[in-house]
């Protein structure tokens, strides 16, 4: 299991443990999810995130 993986399954887990029910309790958990998504892909470095950056050249 690589970084993207396990830090989506991270994000997934906290959001079922930490919310309960409803549709809240589902928006928290695929906000978890996104972020532990994300999180993943950048430690596994298929994001790349410097073009967001002001200093960018055109």
């Amino acid at each position: 299991m690589n970084a993207t993986q396990t830090g989506l399954l991270a994000g997934l887990l906290l959001g079922v443990a930490g919310a309960t029910g409803g549709f809240l309790a589902f928006v928290i958990t695929l906000v978890l999810g996104i972020i532990g998504l994300v999180v993943g892909r950048l430690l596994d470095g298929e994001l790349d995130l410097s073009g967001l950056g002001r200093g960018r050249d055109r």
